[in-house]
């Protein structure tokens, strides 16, 4: 049986009317982002992109070897945002075609409001030449002809920026749909997340307390590794592969 002290404090709420307390007062909402004066662009859209150089009449249009070191380590000068709003950012090395540029420009072209956002490019047009020989033929009779240009990408490299009167959101939103289709992994940043970034890199290599850090390993020849290390490992310690 239940005990009388258990049922008395319900009996008592029973009685009491209920009291339906409402909370009056101004509701408190972020304050809406304050754009800054915002330098114009010539075209709001991405502009075409050739899919081969233009070169003096007369000129044979040149050939050269790979040079994969275009694409190894860090990039050193396209890493910023100029306006300082949205953009695209390689996080790593990779060769990007015409058809990338085609599918960058028609994916942003279509989703921008061109009343109020702008979209420019931060690479070059293809440029360096890659051959190719038809199927079928045999080794030798000197170099191929060439088949196409690309344009090679360093990581940390700035790709396409987005500015204007929008917010992160909705740039991620545009950015996202072309930036997993490139052929290197890449990401949509923001000022606030690249500060961010460079801020963690810093206080990671400040809080290390490792001594024995790849860069000390490599420079010291522990267990032999200078003799099968490669030339980047020794420029860059093990980073940008």
């Amino acid at each position: 049986m239940l005990k009388l002290s258990r049922i008395l404090p319900f009996l008592e709420n029973a009685r009491k009317p209920w009291n339906f307390s409402q909370n009056l007062g101004l509701k408190y909402f972020p304050a809406p982002i304050k754009f800054d004066p915002i330098e114009k662009v010539d075209r709001p859209k991405l502009k075409i992109i050739e899919k081969v150089p233009q070169f003096p009449p007369g000129l044979r249009p040149p050939k050269m070897q790979k040079r994969l070191r275009l694409m190894r380590g860090p990039e050193l000068v396209h890493n910023k945002l100029i306006h300082r709003q949205y953009g695209i950012l390689a996080l790593g090395g990779g060769r990007l075609k015409w058809n990338h540029f085609e599918m960058m420009r028609m994916g942003i072209g279509r989703q921008i409001d061109v009343n109020r956002m702008f979209a420019i490019w931060r690479v070059d047009p293809p440029w360096q030449p890659v051959t190719k020989k038809g199927q079928g033929q045999r080794m030798g009779g000197g170099k191929g002809a060439i088949d196409h240009y690309v344009s090679p990408i360093k990581e940390g490299r700035v790709i396409v920026e987005l500015g204007g009167h929008l917010e992160y959101p909705e740039a991620y939103k545009i950015l996202q749909l072309v930036c997993h289709k490139l052929p290197f992994k890449a990401m949509v940043v923001s000022q606030e997340i690249m500060e961010q970034r460079e801020a963690e890199e810093e206080q990671k290599t400040k809080s290390n307390t490792n001594y024995y850090t790849m860069k000390y390993v490599i420079q010291n020849n522990f267990g032999g590794c200078h003799d099968w290390l490669s030339p980047f490992d020794h420029k860059w310690f093990g980073r940008y592969r």
